[in-house]
């Protein structure tokens, strides 16, 4: 056991106990409650469809999304504490296993986009100096690390400071994302990335940020999330 795991031992993601054993990730026996998002998926979003021979959930079949099309690792019910410790309690160890989990679950869908970069969500900077760091692009540089993508953080920032997104229906997330993001490195020339964001609900984060990725050139936008609810 080394010196830094002996004092500061990392913290399992689901009971944020020290793991168990030492050297894991994840206890062992927290290991099944995080549950994968499984097939049918919605052919855009990657949310779970309640019958097969739909192609996109209620959401998708609504309205045209600007990104092409997007995956998330757990349904958000099972990993939603995990995911809060995550983003409010400095818990950025728990990016080591969700990139781990991410790279084997994803791994085929990462491969196959052709990603020339991995573009975290950025927080504003009033938000992010509060919280300490950015749980987004913790999370992009630890799948970095294990996929040789590079990250791109400081492509694009979020000029306005938007209110909180989880108690607004869509058209409010639409209207509150409006100017929220803009490009701040015009020498950056890519036509295929990965947006990485902790959750996915209706999209209109990920519209917003492909909305100004686009005016800079980019061809293709993925999406990857660690969560995401079931589709209709």
């Amino acid at each position: 056991m080394n010196l830094l795991n002996l004092f500061f031992p990392r913290r399992c993601p689901v009971c944020d106990e020290p793991v168990k054993p030492w050297n894991a990730l994840i206890c062992k026996e927290c290991a099944q409650l995080p549950v994968y998002t499984k097939p049918p998926f919605c052919m855009k979003c990657g949310k779970h469809l309640d019958r097969a021979e739909k192609e996109y959930c209620a959401d998708c079949s609504a309205r045209a999304h600007l990104f092409d099309r997007g995956l998330a690792l757990f349904e958000y019910k099972s990993i939603s504490a995990s995911i809060a410790r995550f983003k409010y309690a400095g818990r950025q160890e728990y990016a080591v296993y969700y990139a781990a989990c991410m790279a084997q679950r994803l791994g085929g869908f990462i491969k196959d986009s052709g990603a020339q970069a991995l573009v975290p969500v950025p927080l504003h900077k009033s938000r992010q100096r509060r919280r300490g760091y950015n749980q987004a692009e913790a999370l992009s540089r630890e799948l970095s690390a294990l996929t040789g993508i590079p990250v791109l953080a400081d492509w694009i920032a979020r000029v306005e400071k938007t209110a909180p997104m989880k108690d607004l229906s869509a058209r409010e997330r639409q209207n509150n994302l409006k100017k929220a993001f803009k490009i701040r490195r015009n020498d950056v020339k890519l036509s295929t990335v990965i947006i990485i964001d902790d959750i996915y609900t209706t999209g209109s984060t990920i519209d917003a940020m492909s909305r100004e990725l686009k005016k800079a050139g980019v061809e293709r936008i993925y999406f990857m999330t660690l969560a995401i609810g079931r589709g209709a």
